[in-house]
């Protein structure tokens, strides 16, 4: 008889991923974490079974069959796996930033399981073989679960829509035109159509294109000061009104994302959007729940992002648009570019910045530790509300559920540590945060029963 074998997990433990995997249909069980599942509103200490993939068991003192691996969690949160709706994984087309392979395994230092990726690749994901190509690459050399975001018209240009159904029924989990905003009125309409008849989502990029042509960062004093020409709120803003008048004049609207929420304006708008019943939902990101304009200084290209950094007013907004419940989706925007790219001159380098592998750390900073949500809650934002919002939860994800599959994090809020580019395992490294002293950790992360990530 083979007994079972127990795992001290935590940050500090010296153990590394080797010692903890499992293989496929093995039993793991996780004992003594307060475990959270805000799907089914469970937040008690008590032990989690897995065997074949999926959860088989919670509950107080379970015992360990034989063989099985046990994974001490005491002191520690066991969530669903963590769902991230918004990276850019820059494969096929753009592989020197970041690949499947890569940006899953960032994604799995940072505690998620499942990643949705965005169509701005090379060629666009604007077809049903290209959906099929995102699935079959990370089956291959995916670390976690990814499920690819199609483009909602032809080559992401705005002008022709792309085949809706054919990309949906190849499973394309929702839609955007992600690093462009679909300027048309008219042809944005016709996709809301489109797609409020596979009960999908569309995810804007909310950018009104002749607002921002030359612009480089938030107008504001520090633009000014830098002599850049500078992006308005209102370009975000005038995008999220358009489009949410569009949705009431449809008979059947589709539901509503708009990405990486940057301005004070654009939180009320979705704010008096969902009072009015429409289903609209936002989104924020670590970097604009934590950082302004001024990180900007001395041409710092690092922290040139899309929608850009703003000022603290829009950083509070969009806090308390979390704290209300107007927010409710977290995305990282991941956004690899290589360092060459970003050493361009700051009006020719690439906008965005990575952010897979310490995003738990920066929202529990931003949300958690000013008091602004409770753990349960954050939990909420990063698995069973991104689940809806893509579809996932139809597929058990998002959830601790018996019988759902064995997507589990287990996070220990209380470590410390620092933002260290040379140890983060993503192709590129561009973040202004390095040094950045972060409290809360990923220290385990479950991918079907199987052991991906570890500390």
């Amino acid at each position: 008889m083979t007994p079972p074998t127990t795992i001290k997990t935590r940050h500090d433990s010296s153990r590394n991923a080797a010692a903890l995997r499992a293989a496929p249909g093995a039993c793991l069980v996780i004992r003594g974490g307060r475990v959270i599942d805000p799907a089914s509103g469970l937040d008690r200490v008590c032990d989690v079974v897995t065997e074949g993939g999926v959860i088989r068991e919670i509950g107080k003192k379970l015992g360990a069959p034989s063989g099985a691996r046990v994974i001490e969690a005491e002191g520690l949160i066991v969530a669903p796996g963590l769902i991230d709706p918004h990276v850019h994984l820059r494969e096929p087309g753009h592989e020197y930033k970041e690949t499947i392979a890569s940006g899953t395994a960032a994604a799995v230092a940072g505690g998620f399981t499942s990643i949705c990726c965005m169509p701005n690749t090379s060629p666009a994901i604007d077809t049903p073989e290209l959906v099929r190509f995102v699935y079959d690459k990370a089956s291959l050399s995916g670390r976690c679960r990814v499920f690819p975001v199609a483009a909602g018209t032809k080559g992401r240009e705005g002008k022709e829509i792309a085949e809706i159904q054919l990309l949906h029924k190849a499973g394309a989990v929702a839609f955007s035109d992600d690093g462009d905003c679909i300027a048309s009125a008219q042809v944005m309409s016709r996709v809301f159509a489109a797609i409020s008849q596979t009960g999908s989502t569309f995810m804007q990029h909310c950018q009104e294109p002749t607002l921002t042509q030359g612009a480089a960062m938030h107008a504001g004093t520090v633009s000014a000061r830098l002599g850049l020409t500078g992006w308005p709120r209102m370009a975000e803003e005038i995008i999220i009104e358009r489009d949410v008048r569009l949705l009431r004049h449809l008979r059947s609207p589709c539901r509503y994302h708009a990405q990486h929420v940057s301005s004070a304006g654009s939180v009320e708008i979705i704010r008096r959007a969902r009072q009015d019943g429409l289903p609209v939902t936002g989104e924020a990101t670590p970097h604009h729940l934590l950082l302004t304009h001024e990180l900007c200084e001395n041409y710092n290209t690092l922290a040139k992002v899309n929608p850009p950094l703003r000022e603290a007013a829009d950083v509070r907004a969009i806090v308390e648009g979390v704290s209300d419940g107007t927010i409710t989706i977290l995305g990282t925007d991941h956004a690899p570019h290589s360092a060459e790219e970003k050493s361009l001159p700051f009006e020719d380098a690439p906008m965005g910045m990575v952010g897979l592998e310490f995003a738990l750390p920066l929202y529990a900073e931003a949300l958690v530790a000013s008091g602004a949500i409770s753990w349960p809650r954050l939990i909420a934002l990063l698995t069973v509300e991104p689940a809806r919002l893509c579809g996932l939860d139809v597929l058990g994800l998002g959830t601790l559920c018996k019988g759902s599959p064995a997507d589990i994090t287990l996070i220990d809020t209380s470590a410390k540590w620092k933002i260290d580019p040379a140890s983060m395992v993503g192709k590129s490294k561009n973040t202004p945060l390095a040094g950045r002293r972060l409290t809360g950790r990923a220290v385990c992360t479950i991918v079907g029963g199987v052991v991906v990530g570890a500390e």
